[in-house]
């Protein structure tokens, strides 16, 4: 047995690579790589504008990621390749593309390259929201079964709203799909020539349940050539850390990596993070903090979250139940903030300081007493996953007045990124899944003030996890277990993750003071997203409008 393992992590603007010991889960050398196209949101390159909503990606800029990073962390290890015994990767879900049966991208076919829905659907590609809901309303009149599982709400997020957006606008492109495919599950295919289909992503976003996929009459009702998607998804199911084949000759060209090693199964990003933050114990929360929040954690029995996301048997695990909750915009509520609304002056005084403008913001909001500023944010800019599940609402902010400051606007929305995650986890411990431990990781645990405001909302102690890049350490766990080194995920993950470099406690007065504020909030998420007022759904109605599908 050699004595590493290669990781790979798909993420939202980047992929980046690991090579860590078998051993101990050491990193010993790393690379990243930014995606050329990034993501795809106002036109397609060369192509025609898209509209509100929107957010697909270029295939091409996940192999490359393969050809370069791979190569890059293994020259960077200073190690021989000979001793590398296994591969795993993880991507963003539900990232989904059409490919035809010998997996080539529709988008990469000269006929398909102008046609937005031949393109993958990144994960938060949330114009499918009307087709969302009539997949719950019309699961909720036939009493499907599988509806509870995801909290009584379908996301526009999922691989069927999206399929179905795409047979409803582009009809040509879902009938010239053979496969419908997880982007996680179409890498693998590239690494080693085997078409195979993640169980978590297949559970989660796919609302396979138990081995079965929604009826064919159910999708019928929905649209009559609906149930040709089941053909187009199926495929073998393989648990987490599964071996889903050997690295092909052709693969070990790009990736500079020996023939023949272990290849993982596909697997989510947020997933594998908890087996590289030694969370996959029943009652162990993971919180990664990034673009998007993912809620991960599992538990030893079934229990219906309303507004979770999923549960699903042997989802981050193989023998327990996997439960997964979320908040669409995190990190792009954070960059949202300072690219278009913060006053220029501010990134001025930043590069005076030779700082970055967020660390500026947050050294100038820092010392405010809670509720100082007056105000209450709705975090809701990229729709709510959970536990609304309705990517139709948008985000509010309530209190301004003219001596408002744009630092009080910055803490205002890191304060209502954390109320959306309280929200989520009262509703967990509410349907009896208790949650005896939160840890934290992700790009947004560098920010110091964010997470102090997390432990005093949330009232309890905040570990958070030393690794650089945890989703990839994880993929990296799952390929030591997929090349034999650990008979499960759980042994590896005791072995090689990684430990927690600081915990953060609350403070009893901020966190009293937050009660209040936490309790407006609710009162103003209830308002706005429970029926109070249906005024964000016709906000957004009028502007999507304004901008016709493509």
């Amino acid at each position: 047995m050699g004595r590493y393992v290669v990781g790979v992590d798909f993420g939202t603007l980047s992929g980046r690579a690991v090579v860590v010991d078998v051993a101990d889960g050491a990193e010993r050398g790393s690379a990243v790589h930014a995606y050329r196209h990034g993501v795809v949101t106002e036109r397609l390159p060369g192509g025609p504008a898209l509209p509100p909503g929107w957010a697909l990606q270029d295939p091409a800029d996940h192999v490359e990621v393969l050809r370069t990073a791979v190569p890059a962390a293994v020259r960077a290890a200073g190690i021989d390749p000979a001793e590398v015994v296994g591969v795993g990767l993880d991507a963003t879900s539900c990232t989904v593309l059409p490919t035809r049966a010998d997996g080539t991208p529709l988008a990469e076919l000269p006929e398909f390259r102008d046609r937005p829905h031949a393109w993958p659907k990144l994960w938060k590609h949330h114009s499918a929201q009307r087709q969302a809901d009539r997949i719950n309303a019309r699961a909720a009149e036939r009493g499907e079964p599988w509806l509870a599982r995801y909290g009584g709400r379908v996301s526009a997020e999922w691989q069927l709203a999206k399929a179905l957006e795409v047979l409803e606008e582009d009809p040509e492109v879902f009938r010239r799909a053979d496969r419908w495919v997880e982007t996680a599950d179409w890498l693998v295919r590239l690494l080693c020539g085997r078409e195979t289909r993640n169980a978590s992503a297949a559970g989660f976003k796919g609302l396979c349940q138990d081995g079965i996929s929604p009826a064919p009459d159910f999708l019928a009702e929905l649209h009559p050539e609906l149930p040709d998607l089941l053909p187009k998804v199926d495929g073998p199911l393989l648990p987490p850390a599964a071996r889903a084949g050997a690295l092909t000759v052709e693969a070990a060209g790009w990736t500079g990596l020996p023939a023949g090693i272990a290849v993982a199964a596909g697997a989510i990003d947020a997933h594998v993070t908890a087996a590289a933050a030694r969370s996959v114990a029943p009652g162990r929360m993971l919180a990664v903090l990034g673009t998007s929040t993912c809620l991960i954690m599992n538990a030893d029995t079934c229990h219906e979250v309303p507004g979770v996301c999923g549960v699903v048997e042997g989802g981050v695990t193989a023998g327990r139940w996997g439960y997964e909750a979320g908040q669409s915009g995190v990190g792009d509520i954070f960059a949202w903030y300072v690219d278009r609304a913060l006053p220029a002056s501010y990134a001025a005084e930043a590069a005076r300081r030779g700082m970055p403008v967020q660390d500026l913001l947050d050294s100038l909001a820092a010392d405010q007493r809670v509720g100082g500023h007056g105000l209450l944010a709705l975090d809701w800019h990229s729709g709510n996953r959970s536990v609304l599940m309705d990517h139709e609402l948008s985000g509010v902010l309530v209190g301004l007045t003219l001596a408002t400051r744009p630092e009080e606007i910055w803490r205002a929305l890191l304060e209502a990124t954390a109320f959306g995650a309280r929200t989520v986890v009262e509703a967990f411990e509410a349907a009896g899944v208790p949650v005896d431990e939160l840890t934290a990781a992700g790009g947004l645990t560098a920010n110091r003030l964010l997470l102090r405001i997390y432990a005093d909302v949330l009232r309890r102690p905040l570990h958070v996890l030393d690794a650089a890049h945890p989703a990839a350490l994880g993929a990296a766990i799952h390929a030591a277990v997929a090349a034999g080194a650990y008979p499960d995920v759980e042994s590896a993950s005791a072995a090689m993750g990684a430990a927690h470099h600081e915990t953060w406690h609350p403070d009893p007065a901020r966190a009293a003071a937050y009660d209040e504020l936490y309790a407006d909030y609710r009162t103003l998420h209830d308002h706005f997203g429970r029926g109070g007022t249906d005024i964000l759904h016709r906000l957004q109605a009028r502007r999507h409008q304004s901008h016709p599908t493509p």
